[in-house]
């Protein structure tokens, strides 16, 4: 049989009112789970909703089309393109 280690846990704790924590306990008691089961899957689920939120970049069909368009076709470097580069690679070295 394989041996699956775990990983170590860390704690977590917060004070909160007594009306948070009447709160949460009804919530938790409510879906069958504990108020540190409850807090630590809310928690959870919504960290993984900020990071994508500001993770992800979302664009309309139109930005799309628009952004696929100049990477099949980007336009000709202008004047402060070409500065910009040469300022790069003078405070930039190898």
């Amino acid at each position: 049989m394989k041996h699956v280690m775990e990983e170590p846990r860390k704690r977590i704790t917060a004070r909160v009112s007594d009306s948070v924590r009447e709160t949460l306990e009804q919530a938790a008691e409510l879906l069958g789970a504990t108020v540190n089961q409850f807090v630590v899957q809310t928690a959870y689920v919504e960290a993984q909703r900020v990071i994508e939120r500001e993770s992800v970049i979302r664009l309309s069909q139109k930005d799309a089309q628009k952004v696929l368009a100049l990477l099949d076709n980007p336009p000709k470097p202008n004047k402060r393109l070409k500065d910009a580069v040469k300022t790069f690679k003078g405070t930039v070295s190898a």
